[in-house]
């Protein structure tokens, strides 16, 4: 199996689940590298250049899938949008045009995915009954003192995202851990960038506050 047709296999799925990238056309292919920008590697490989899906995926499989991991709290869940995302990114691939960066375009793409989502559960999903279970498998490498010190404090952070608001949390998580710009979350929410601010801003009053508790 090639590295585009594993690739597009996603987290914990079998590659025959999901939809092989498309074969290249007769064209010569580009010569991409590491830090090629996502919209050129993007319209070379709407032009047939797999070679270039292959880097686009290698880049961003692993943000989108945290994100949507984040969001659901569910791991066959989040695989399951995690393919459906990129079925749609294979699917709108011709008609893709640079008037947004790659990365605001597929993360708007997992934010709708999400959307429709909560709109059919109509609530959010509890936490999974066995999290902190998981959360105490977690490898102890150095002080057990320390670690575990550390480890509360990230495990109270988390519950503190989790509690928050949907649009607060999403907010949150694009700002802190993909590290996306005031405009790209906007872009990616259809919120206004002083809307963005304003979550953020109220997000994070509400995250000192129960940190602080």
């Amino acid at each position: 199996m090639n590295l585009a047709a594993h690739a597009v296999a996603g987290p914990a799925r079998d590659s025959r689940d999901f939809p092989p990238a498309p074969s290249p056309r007769t064209l010569p292919r580009m010569n991409a590298g590491a830090d090629t920008d996502d919209d050129v590697l993007m319209l070379a490989w709407a032009a047939g250049d797999a070679a270039s899906f292959e880097l686009l995926y290698a880049r961003h499989r692993g943000p989108l899938y945290r994100f949507l991991l984040r969001q659901v709290r569910d791991p066959a869940l989040a695989d399951e949008f995690f393919q459906d995302v990129w079925q749609r990114v294979i699917a709108a691939r011709q008609g893709w045009k640079p008037e947004a960066a790659f990365r605001t375009w597929l993360f708007r793409i997992a934010h709708n995915r999400l959307n429709d989502y909560w709109r059919g559960l109509k609530h959010r999903p509890a936490a999974p009954d066995d999290a902190d279970e998981r959360a105490a498998r977690v490898p102890d490498p150095s002080s057990p003192e320390r670690e575990l010190s550390e480890f509360e404090q990230r495990r109270r952070l988390q519950l503190a995202i989790e509690e928050l608001p949907d649009e607060q949390r999403e907010a949150v998580l694009l700002r802190l851990e993909q590290e996306l710009s005031l405009e790209e979350i906007g872009a990616i929410t259809g919120a206004g960038r002083e809307t963005v601010k304003s979550r953020l801003r109220y997000a994070m009053g509400k995250l000192r506050a129960r940190l602080n508790e």
